[in-house]
């Protein structure tokens, strides 16, 4: 199935800074003094071997990245590695879910880093909600307008936050003030006497604490579908963000605990800005305390990035909801965005932002094992398949990777690991509840099409039977065996007939229905499907199709012919207008220009708006045989470059996935170019030899001039075959939500 793709619009800069400023988050500024406080000046070191295990894990994740260059990270290399069941929707889930949570945190973190320049903002917790969601709020609206914003405001705000440390470094290596080693060996003296194993417990321990703060990288993966160049950025990408990582951390806190006593720097949340103090008085405490605030919010878009990108993953994978998926007009997955941020404010909210930390740190440890055994397994199913970037020393970097994460999750917070198991219990729950739905629904769905029910209703003239339009119906009903279909007509009764003449009339028209059924009743006994006829009076026409709709609500589609003469069609307030505007069912209008016994190809307008699929719905009931056919065309009015080409006819492909199913009938997607959309079906049908055309009404439905739109209008005019014009019955409020939804995509 072709599927809608993300554009590519990062280059290796943001690439890079995406990487880097999205894994240097407030930890940084924070953990330095509490990683001091246990190893001492061993920080430093086991700093080193952070970073050289986490290398193993971004060896890995560049050639998956590049060998599956798509949105999603690990949950695609595990969806293409275990297959798409329970592991693949945990995995996605989670790790969606950690990054959101993790978003949400550096939210709040933003708002009481704030407070250090602005004091008023931590004066409650409803100012720092009110600052969190206002900044969740600004974020969102720049990764739907495109992820080039988002990658923009990394460079900059990653800019900055990597100016700042590296001039601390420089400053603190440099001035008479900064760096000592007398005082970075301070330390040394308070663990010199410990055993072997408690010295191992310790660098184990540090690795563990700040273990987590470099798999920023991970963003990269996420994002692949939108990274310029692929098979060359992401490696690059990844590599020279866990280096730039790994150099900013070891000399940060080389400097750290080499300016600032350990007596003074052991468990300190504020060590950079003390060791700031001291080598840079002027404006480094200033200068460390924004940094911090970049820091937030370059994690938090970067998390948000992640997420976003996940959830549309797992909606394009069929394991969330299909919604999750749509794109805007700008190819961004606008719907997981604003999903996203409502996750994410309401957590920034509710207060569970310390809490659900663990949660975000346990996820992210049991994505990376997974992802890590990913690779051999795809190694084995692709042997010889081509990859820009191979592992070197494989499997070395797989065994690392698994013992890094091993080290990990001996030595975590035991209650990061309970909160993961009680989440993962619930994420199992989710997915075997959500397969159970989706195979009842299969299932109902395959009895409601083989069954069917409820009513075709249509409109009968008195002139003669609709022999055209009952055919049609009878092919739309098919093998089903509990569709009738009812020849309504209405007699009109205007209020100055007597009673008398009124019974008279009505009994006339008695016997021309007796007639019509006649005419027509031999089809329903050859096909088998129950027709009857019903006539109702009433002083206008459309008067008397609404009140058999508002107390007979079996119908579930009104079928009605056009008008002989075409002039009637044109009037302001005809009757078509006036049912078509406020009939609450499905309605289909058909204007015969020799409709066959038996529609076999059919060319449909396809749109992704709910006229043009209830179009498509209704041809895929008619032709249920192997040697019919359906075209689904489409016009552009603009030459496409390939990259949105492929975009266009992915946008056809889901449509035409939805609607069709496991149906026999054969579809052919054309995408067509062309300045003028009507020209181009008219071409299409003199060339194609079709029994039918089928148009979704447009907007000129709600236009006093026009009937159902333009384009419609013109076609069913000029059109060489019959026209089938439909309109899917919409709420207000859902018509509206639709439109709006239209704007953001188109």
């Amino acid at each position: 199935m072709a599927q809608r793709k993300l554009k590519r619009q990062l280059n290796l800069g943001q690439v890079i800074m995406l990487g880097a400023a999205g894994t240097i988050a407030a930890e940084i500024f924070v953990l330095t003094g509490h990683a001091a406080g246990i190893a001492g000046p061993e920080t430093v070191l086991a700093l080193i071997i952070g970073g050289f295990l986490t290398l193993s894990i971004a060896l890995n994740y560049c050639e998956l990245a590049t060998f599956f260059p798509f949105s999603g990270g690990a949950m695609t290399y595990i969806g293409e590695a275990f297959g798409k069941g329970w592991l693949h929707f945990v995995v996605g889930s989670l790790d969606c879910l950690s990054s959101a949570f993790y978003a949400a945190l550096s939210s709040v973190g933003f708002a009481y880093s704030l407070s250090v320049l602005v004091p008023g903002v931590a004066k409650n917790h409803l100012t720092i909600t009110l600052v969190a969601l206002t900044v969740i709020a600004i974020m969102g609206i720049l990764h739907i307008r495109g992820v080039s914003k988002a990658g923009n405001l990394q460079l900059i705000l990653g800019m900055f936050l990597l100016t700042v440390l590296v001039t601390f470094i420089i400053k603190g290596l440099t001035s008479e003030f900064g760096f000592s080693t007398e005082i970075f060996n301070s330390g040394r003296a308070v663990l010199e006497n410990q055993s072997t194993a408690a010295h191992l417990a310790r660098m184990l321990t540090t690795i563990a604490l700040i273990y987590n703060a470099y798999v920023g990288f991970e963003v990269i993966a996420d994002d692949a579908e939108e990274i310029v160049n692929p098979s060359k950025n992401i490696p690059i990408g990844i590599l020279a963000s866990l280096a730039l990582t790994a150099v900013i951390y070891s000399s940060v806190a080389y400097v750290t605990i080499g300016t600032v006593p350990y007596n003074e720097l052991a468990g300190s949340e504020t060590a950079l800005t003390q060791a700031a103090a001291k080598f840079w008085p002027s404006i480094g405490v200033q200068a460390l305390s924004f940094a911090g605030i970049i820091a937030t919010l370059t994690s938090m878009n970067a998390a948000m990035l992640s997420a976003t990108r996940e959830a549309f993953t797992l909606s394009r994978d069929q394991a969330w909801p299909r919604m999750f998926s749509r794109l805007s007009r700008w190819r961004t997955p606008y719907v997981a965005v604003l999903f996203v941020m409502v996750v994410c404010g309401l957590v920034a909210s509710i207060g569970l932002v310390d809490f659900l930390s663990f949660i975000s740190s346990a996820g992210y440890m049991f994505v990376l094992f997974w992802a890590t055994l990913a690779l051999p397994k795809l190694r084995k199913m692709h042997p010889d398949a081509k990859r820009p970037f191979k592992v070197p020393l494989y499997p070395l970097t797989v065994i690392l990777a698994l013992l890094g994460g091993v080290i990990i999750i001996f030595f975590a917070d035991k209650k990061a690991l309970l909160f993961l198991g009680v989440i993962l219990a619930i994420l199992t729950v989710a997915y075997y509840i959500s397969v159970h739905a989706k195979k009842r629904r299969k299932a109902l769905a395959t009895l409601e099409q083989q069954e069917g029910g409820g009513r075709i209703l249509i409109g009968a003239k008195r002139d003669g039977a609709p022999e055209s339009l009952v055919e049609l119906a009878a092919q739309m009903i098919g093998e089903q065996l509990d569709t009738g279909i009812c020849l309504f007509r209405v007699v009109k009764t205007p209020l100055t007939l007597a009673v008398a003449e009124i019974e008279a009339q009505i009994a006339k028209e008695k016997e021309e229905q007796l007639k019509t059924m006649a005419q027509v009743g031999s089809l329903a006994l050859q096909k088998n499907f129950p027709l009857y006829t019903k006539l109702v009076p009433a002083t206008r026409v459309e008067e008397g199709f609404m009140r058999e709709l508002q107390t007979h609500h079996d119908v579930k589609l009104l079928l009605l012919g056009f008008p002989r003469d075409p002039e009637k069609a044109k009037l302001p307030h005809n009757v078509l207008k006036e049912i078509l505007l406020t009939a609450q069912r499905d309605v289909a209008i058909v204007r015969d220009k020799g409709l066959p016994s038996r529609v076999k190809r059919v060319l449909v307008a396809l749109g992704t708006g709910p006229n043009a699929v209830l179009g498509l719905h209704l041809v895929r009931d008619m032709l249920d045989h192997p040697d019919e056919e359906i075209v689904a065309m489409r016009v552009v009015r603009e030459t496409l470059d390939e990259e949105h080409r492929e975009d266009e006819i992915a946008k056809m492909h889901l449509v035409v996935d939805d609607v069709m199913g496991q149906s026999l009938a054969k579809v052919e997607i054309k995408l067509v170019e062309a300045e003028d959309g009507v020209d181009a079906f008219l071409e299409e049908l003199s060339q194609g030899a079709y029994d039918m055309l089928v148009l979704g009404a447009g907007g000129g439905l709600y236009k006093s001039d026009e009937l159902f739109g333009n384009f419609a209008d013109t076609l069913m005019e000029e059109s060489p075959v019959s026209v089938m014009v439909v309109r899917r019955y919409q709420r207000e409020g859902a018509y509206w939500l639709g439109q709006q939804l239209k704007k953001i995509e188109e």
